[in-house]
């Protein structure tokens, strides 16, 4: 078995792996809520994949949350049916 004659200093160490680090995951837009969401996932938000209804996003919570979820849909689909305007860009 080979044993090193020398200490690894940190700069040959980092050097060597200057390569591996993380990357940022790609995401897509989910055309039916418009929020963000993995390729090839269904959404979380609303439970669509591929334009058809996986899960029933809805059916799983309490009456409580479900009108507070169908609430912030309908906010989320008047806000993108209006045209931007230069203060809704500038966010």
């Amino acid at each position: 078995m080979g044993v090193p004659r020398h200490k690894t200093t940190k700069s040959s160490k980092n050097q060597r792996r200057q390569h591996i680090f993380l990357e940022q995951p790609s995401l897509s837009i989910c055309p039916k809520c418009g929020k963000s969401v993995a390729r090839h996932t269904l959404c979380k938000n609303c439970g669509y994949y591929k334009g058809r209804m996986v899960v029933d996003v809805l059916k799983k919570l309490d009456k409580k949350e479900r009108k507070k979820k169908e609430k912030e849909m309908k906010e989320d689909k008047k806000a993108q049916d209006k045209p931007l305007t230069m203060e809704s860009l500038s966010k």
